[in-house]
């Protein structure tokens, strides 16, 4: 880690409850704070600086990492990685670009902790590669579909249509399964003899003035990379994907059919090929803006 980065930050060595109540004791800055500090340290490198920016958002950290708890890893471990892609987002961060650092950050640190899910799975050989970020990135959202929760475990009929689904193995399914079956839950008490849980621990979820500010923000960011990415696409393209999805009264594909003087199934061939340009421009000006 830089150099310029060691400094005194909140501990494991309490444990993680001690650790949570810890970080909320560090004030949110308001926006013209935060720009201030930002461009001390952009252009000094005044550590003073860059600690107030990575401690008023390490409940951030927390709540990204705790989003990763299914994976099967010890949670500090989770928030240490995100901590330390939180303060890599610190080190890039430009604050005349116009978006808040916790609308920039959050893209380093959920980063940072699926790499060291990933690289911390690679060493148990789960399978191969492809395999593996398969099932990491989808087995859960699947089972939150099937209305499987938590630890809740998976029959081998739901395992079957798994497999089928990502096309992996029954075997892999159920290996991975074990792996994410290793999380504790948050709602678990902090000690035998308390009432508060972990959860409890994090700040107020209900959203605040900067949260909800960074959540527009971010909006307006992914507005923004869909129209530059939707001028990646032939005329004919956009104004499909126009008339189908961003109009307030859709066509069908009926309609568009008889527009263009083509079939009803060469506008879906049509559709599905733009979107595919849209997702893979939306992707790269994502990783591009991430990495400036």
């Amino acid at each position: 880690m830089n150099a310029s980065y060691a400094l005194t930050f909140p501990s494991f060595q309490g444990g993680l409850p001690r650790y949570l109540a810890e970080i909320n004791k560090f004030p949110m800055l308001e926006a013209d704070q935060e720009y201030m500090l930002a461009k001390r340290y952009h252009e000094t490198g005044d550590i003073e600086a860059a600690h107030k920016l990575t401690t008023s958002h390490l409940r951030l950290a927390a709540k990204v990492a705790i989003s990763f708890r299914h994976y099967g890893l010890a949670l500090s471990d989770l928030i240490s990685e995100a901590n330390i892609g939180l303060m890599q987002a610190i080190k890039k961060f430009d604050p005349d670009k116009g978006f808040r650092l916790a609308t920039y950050a959050i893209w380093w640190i959920k980063a940072a902790v699926s790499e060291f899910i990933l690289k911390s799975w690679s060493l148990v050989k789960i399978g191969t590669v492809a395999t593996q970020k398969r099932l990491f990135y989808n087995l859960h959202k699947i089972k939150s579909k099937l209305g499987l929760y938590g630890d809740s475990g998976i029959s081998d009929e739901t395992a079957d249509y798994i497999s089928k689904t990502l096309k992996v193995s029954r075997k892999d399914v159920f290996e991975m399964e074990q792996r994410l079956a290793g999380d504790s839950s948050l709602n678990a008490p902090v000690s035998t003899d308390s009432g508060t849980n972990f959860q409890e621990m994090l700040a107020d979820d209900e959203e605040t003035i900067e949260e909800r500010l960074g959540d527009s923000q971010d909006l307006a960011l992914k507005k923004r990379l869909l129209a530059d990415a939707l001028k990646t696409l032939s005329e004919r393209e956009q104004s499909i994907l126009q008339k189908r999805y961003l109009s307030e009264h859709p066509q069908t594909l009926e309609d568009l059919g008889a527009e263009f003087h083509i079939s009803r199934e060469r506008v879906r061939q049509i559709e599905t090929k733009a979107f595919e340009k849209v997702k893979k421009a939306m992707q790269a000006s994502a990783q591009k803006l991430a990495l400036v």
